[in-house]
């Protein structure tokens, strides 16, 4: 066993927990606003389509793992300009979306610290995770293990005290902790067809990582078992993590009462009379945006790494440190692209969310449809080869 390697248990967990990000415990609050109840059947859908686009990465990623993952497949099974194109994009996709996850950090901070500099918080987070990532993968796998433990831990005691509230504390007085709130306030579809669909934005940016577990292969100790176990999981975590969770947090409080510029977790607990859990809750949701930032940084590196293999990027960031086998320039480079956060919340503090999510969901969809044609393509030249 090598101590360069992720093991089983860092995988599953990272499968675990990078369902659970910005989107799950900021996002969320913005997408209940534009859909109402209707929300759940949004995600619902969305997981499935997950499921869908991470089975076919990971069937990939099975028969030859490779950390540039999915630019690598596009690279063999289609050619030099998709291996080009989706690997790039992939990078761009993690420069965003560690450039949100930065910046919510901050915007969490605000609950404690109204009058916080965001631009000092994010400069502070960045060099911390820089350190981070510089030490060797199984560091890293460490790291993701514990917080995403606490994300995944958190959300489960959030669904047995949400239930607890709903089953056995009955001093509702003005709507609160009622399943009723789920149709009462305008219907399930609420906000009618064209709300659920503009929740969808959300939605895609909320499941932005999942396929992590397929990009992890390349550093990943016995993959032929280790990322299907993984990736069978992916609709149960739907089903918790999101279905469950938000059907709890709309029964406890109305959702048309929820602020969509917090937390929802973080906005009920505080409304319902629990200020210790909603100060819990904004803990949990930066560890939360904390990981996800962690994660993007490492495969912004490993893409950026697999360019510069097939020549599509310059050589020097194919270059791994002797010590720790990590692509050391691929890390800098990137590093300094989300940087630019720093700037950004500098001068725009109040506008840059919302424009860093539309980018980072344009580019997602980008990615999975290019994984669904390479896994097609894959089939195809399968089929050819196992008929000779």
């Amino acid at each position: 066993m090598t101590n360069n390697k992720l093991t089983k248990r860092h995988i599953l967990m990272i499968a675990l927990g990078s369902a659970i990000g910005t989107g799950f415990f900021f996002g969320t609050g913005e997408s209940i606003r534009l859909a109402g109840p209707s929300i759940i059947l949004a995600y619902a859908i969305g997981g499935v389509m997950m499921y869908i686009i991470v089975r076919a990465l990971g069937e990939m990623s099975v028969a030859e793992p490779s950390s540039g993952s999915f630019s690598y497949y596009a690279y063999k099974y289609i050619g030099n300009y998709a291996g080009f194109v989706s690997g790039w994009n992939y990078w761009f996709n993690y420069i965003i979306v560690c450039m949100l996850e930065l910046t919510a950090t901050s915007m969490f901070m605000d609950y404690w610290f109204p009058s916080s500099v965001h631009w000092i918080i994010t400069l502070v987070v960045l060099v911390v995770f820089t350190i981070v990532n510089l030490l060797n993968v199984r560091f890293f796998g460490e790291f993701e293990f514990w917080f995403a433990g606490i994300k995944v831990i958190t959300v489960i005691c959030l669904l047995i005290f949400g239930i607890y509230i709903l089953g056995f504390n009955n001093t509702d007085t003005q709507g609160v902790s009622n399943i009723e709130n789920l149709w009462s306030n305008g219907g399930f579809f609420a906000n009618g067809i064209n709300g659920f669909l503009f929740s969808f934005v959300v939605v895609v940016f909320s499941f932005g990582g999942t396929e992590l577990v397929g990009i992890a292969a390349g550093d990943t100790e016995n993959p032929q078992k280790t990322i299907p176990m993984a990736i069978n999981g992916i609709i149960f975590r739907i089903i918790l993590f999101y279905i469950a969770t938000l059907t709890i947090v709309m029964c406890l409080y109305p959702w048309n009462q929820i602020n969509g510029n917090i937390s929802p977790f973080v906005d009920v607990f505080s409304q319902i009379g629990i200020a210790k859990a909603a100060s819990l809750m904004n803990l949990v949701a930066i560890t939360a945006a904390l990981s996800s930032l962690n994660s993007g940084i490492y495969g912004t590196a490993r893409m950026m790494s697999n360019l510069a293999l097939q020549n599509n990027a310059p050589s020097i960031f194919s270059f791994k440190s002797s010590q720790n086998k990590v692509p050391v320039f691929a890390i800098f480079f990137s590093i300094i692209c989300i940087g630019l956060t720093v700037l950004l919340n500098y001068f725009f503090q109040k506008q840059i969310f919302n424009v860093l999510l539309s980018v980072a969901t344009i580019a997602a969809i980008i990615n999975w449809l290019t994984i669904l044609y390479t896994h097609y393509k894959f089939k195809q030249k399968a089929t050819i080869k196992s008929t000779y």
